[in-house]
């Protein structure tokens, strides 16, 4: 039968799969919470394709510990599982490459969503960060609040200093989000390319037990000198 150390692979990386599987899940469902700029960073439909991925590496991982404990000769959950597992590693490095692409766009992709908030939201993005509009001072700006309490006020703010003007601050702020989740998604290709090199190891493994099973079978039961 196939040594313990692939064995140990194999159970190592359908961890990591269904911990993959937990944190995808989990934090899909606290980011829904009502917070003015993680709502900004990310919607309802990326929460839901980030639930998405999350559902499928843990029944992944159901299906590994499935077909690991199927007798020698019955590989075909095995093979089942590993045209899932490119399935997975299709779904995940879709929605990591998304979020990538979008950390490269995010003044202008923050400028859109920036522009869509409520005038009091961005009175609240203003005020939180101390800046005025968001490329400049005539940029969707909002006058009121406790920092922006004039277009005086804005107009005099020096253009040279980047947290004068809401753009630098609230990328900054979300960058860091971004990069994790984007890094983070990527990471997960570790487990599937792990688990699907371990249950390629595994089907060989055992479709050689089963040919010298049935070669012993027709000597006797003798086995080989």
């Amino acid at each position: 039968m196939p040594s313990k150390y692939l064995y140990g692979f194999y159970g190592f990386f359908t961890l990591g799969l269904t911990v993959a599987g937990i944190i995808s899940i989990l934090f899909s469902i606290l980011w829904r919470k009502n917070d003015l700029l993680l709502n900004m960073t990310f919607s309802n439909s990326d929460l839901t394709a980030g639930l998405v991925m999350g559902i499928a590496l843990l029944l992944t991982s159901f299906l590994s510990v499935g077909a690991i404990i199927q007798r020698n000769h019955v590989t075909v959950g095995l093979v089942v599982l590993n045209w899932v597992l490119i399935a997975d590693a299709i779904i995940v490095l879709v929605i990591g490459s998304f979020v990538w692409f979008f950390t490269l766009r995010e003044r202008s992709e923050f400028h859109t969503e920036y522009a869509k908030l409520q005038p009091s939201q961005r009175v609240t993005i203003q005020d939180q960060f101390s800046c005025c509009g968001y490329f400049n001072a005539t940029d969707l700006i909002e006058i009121g609040g406790r920092f922006c309490q004039s277009s005086a006020f804005a107009n005099a703010l020096n253009t040279t200093v980047a947290s004068n003007f809401c753009v630098s601050p609230v990328t900054s702020h979300v960058d860091v989000s971004l990069n994790h989740v984007f890094s983070t998604t990527y990471g997960f290709m570790a487990g599937i390319i792990g688990l699907f090199l371990s249950s390629l190891c595994v089907i060989k493994v055992r479709e050689e037990i089963e040919r010298f099973r049935r070669i012993d079978a027709k000597r006797g039961g003798r086995g080989f000198v």
